[in-house]
C-alpha cells in the first residue's frame, strides 16, 4: 500500500475562518483517516465489504453525533467542526462518510430532536459510541424524490403499533441495531417509529452488486406485520417536515464531505503532474494539464467558501433549507467534475485501485444521487427562487 501523501488545499487560507477547537477537531480525524482508513480502503472497495473494525475509531474522533450535547454521548460541538470532520472522512472514502452520516443526521438527529427524553437516553449514548449502530428508513422502491408518496404504514392495535412495508437503498442496514422508520399512519400522516432488530418480521437483506459505495454496506428494510412499541414512536414532530429537517442535516455534512473527496483527487492529480514525465518534462508543464489543476483549485475553493458560510449559519439557526440545497448540489457536481478531470490527468493509472481517483469517481455517483438528486435540488432553488412549483 502507497503511503498517504495527503495534503489539504487552502487557496484563499480559509483556516484564519476556523477556530483552533476546529483545526483540532478537523486534525484529529485527518490523522485517524490517514492511519485506520487510507491503508485498507481500497482492498475493501475491491471486495465490496464494509470494514467494520473501523466503528470504534469513527465513535473516538467524534464522528457519530458530534453535535449532539455531551449529556447524551455526543462531543457537543458545533456545525463547522460537524462538516470538517465529514470533510476529512469522505476524503478517505464516501462509503465511510455516508456510514457516519447516517448515524450522526438520519438517527442520532431525529431522535435528539424529534424524540423524548426516555428514548434521548436510552439510544443516544450508545450510538455516539458505535455500540449500536443505525440507519434511516425514508426511500422505498416506488418512491425515491417523491417520499410523500410513501405506502409504509402502521395501524394502532391498541397496546402497540402494526407496521408494514418496504424501504430500499439504506445505508447501515445489513448491520444496524436500530432502525428510525418513516411511515403514514391510517389517516395518511408521517411519523418516525424506531424499530430494533430482533423485532419479529423485521428483516434488512443486503444489496449486492454495486459499483459504488462498495466499502459501505446497503440493504433494504422489510415490515412484515412488525409489532413495534407505542413508545417508541417519536413524539415531538410529524408530517413530511420531520424526515426533511433530518435530510437538512445530512445535506450540509455532504456539502463538506464532497471537498474532502474533491481534494483528494486534486492533491493526488496535482502530485502525480510534477512526477510523471512525457516529451522530455514532467505532465505538470503542459498547459492543458495546468488548465484543468487550476479549475479545480478554483472550484474546490469556491465549494470551501459556500461550505463554511452555510456552516456559520447553521450555528446561527438562520441556514435555509434551500441554502443547503444549493451547497450539497454545488459541491457535489463541483466533486465530480474533478474526480473525471483527475481520472484523465493519470491516464490508465487514473483507473486502477492503486490511486483513489476512480472509487472517488464511483462513489459520487451515489452521493449525486442520494439526499435529493442533483435535479431535484436544482429544483429546489428554483422554487425557492420563484415561488413557483416544479414539482407536482
Amino acid at each position: 500500500m502507497k503511503p498517504d501523501l495527503f495534503e489539504a488545499p487552502d487557496y484563499y487560507n480559509l483556516d484564519e475562518l476556523l477556530s483552533e477547537e476546529h483545526k483540532l477537531v478537523r486534525q484529529a480525524a485527518r490523522d485517524w483517516v490517514k492511519r485506520d482508513v487510507s491503508p485498507i480502503i481500497e482492498e475493501y472497495a475491491q471486495k465490496a465489504e464494509f470494514p467494520s473494525q473501523i466503528i470504534k475509531g469513527l465513535a473516538e474522533i467524534g464522528a457519530f453525533g458530534p453535535y449532539i450535547p455531551e449529556e447524551y454521548g455526543g462531543a457537543g460541538l458545533d456545525q463547522i467542526s460537524y462538516g470538517l470532520i465529514m470533510q476529512e472522512i469522505e476524503r478517505g472514502d464516501s462509503g465511510v462518510r455516508s456510514t457516519a452520516s447516517v448515524q450522526s443526521s438520519l438517527v442520532m438527529y431525529p431522535i435528539w430532536k424529534y424524540g423524548n427524553e426516555e428514548q434521548r437516553k436510552k439510544y443516544l449514548p450508545k450510538l455516539a459510541s458505535g455500540e449500536w449502530m443505525g440507519c434511516f428508513g425514508l426511500t422505498e422502491p416506488d418512491h425515491g424524490s417523491n417520499p410523500g408518496g410513501m405506502t409504509t404504514n402502521f395501524k394502532d392495535k391498541g397496546d402497540h403499533y402494526l407496521l408494514n412495508g418496504a424501504k430500499m437503498w439504506i445505508s447501515n442496514a445489513p448491520f444496524a441495531q436500530v432502525a428510525v422508520v418513516w411511515a403514514k399512519n391510517e389517516e395518511g400522516r408521517i411519523h418516525g417509529l424506531i424499530v430494533e432488530r430482533g423485532m419479529e418480521g423485521f428483516s434488512t437483506p443486503e444489496t449486492h452488486n454495486k459499483w459504488s459505495l462498495r466499502a459501505s454496506a446497503t440493504g433494504e428494510l422489510i415490515f412484515d406485520n412488525v409489532k413495534v412499541p407505542k413508545e417508541n414512536l417519536l413524539p415531538n414532530k410529524s408530517g413530511l417536515g420531520a424526515p426533511l429537517g433530518c435530510l437538512d442535516s445530512a445535506r450540509y455534512g455532504i456539502a463538506w464531505g464532497a471537498i474532502g473527496a474533491a481534494m483528494d483527487c486534486y492533491d493526488t492529480a496535482l502530485r502525480y503532474s510534477k512526477e510523471r514525465m512525457q516529451f522530455g518534462k514532467p505532465i505538470g508543464q503542459f498547459q492543458l494539464q495546468q488548465k484543468k489543476l487550476a479549475e479545480m483549485i478554483t472550484e474546490i475553493t469556491k465549494a470551501q467558501l459556500l461550505a463554511w458560510r452555510v456552516g456559520v449559519m447553521r450555528n446561527a439557526g438562520t441556514a435555509t433549507s434551500a441554502q443547503i440545497s444549493m451547497a450539497k448540489r454545488n459541491n457535489v457536481d463541483m466533486a465530480i467534475n474533478i474526480a473525471r478531470e483527475a481520472r484523465q490527468m493519470l491516464g490508465g493509472m487514473g483507473i486502477t485501485g492503486e490511486y483513489s481517483i476512480m472509487r472517488h469517481s464511483m462513489n459520487l455517483e451515489s452521493v449525486i444521487t442520494y439526499e435529493g438528486t442533483h435535479d431535484i435540488h436544482l429544483l429546489i432553488t428554483g422554487l425557492d427562487i420563484t415561488g413557483l412549483n416544479a414539482f407536482g
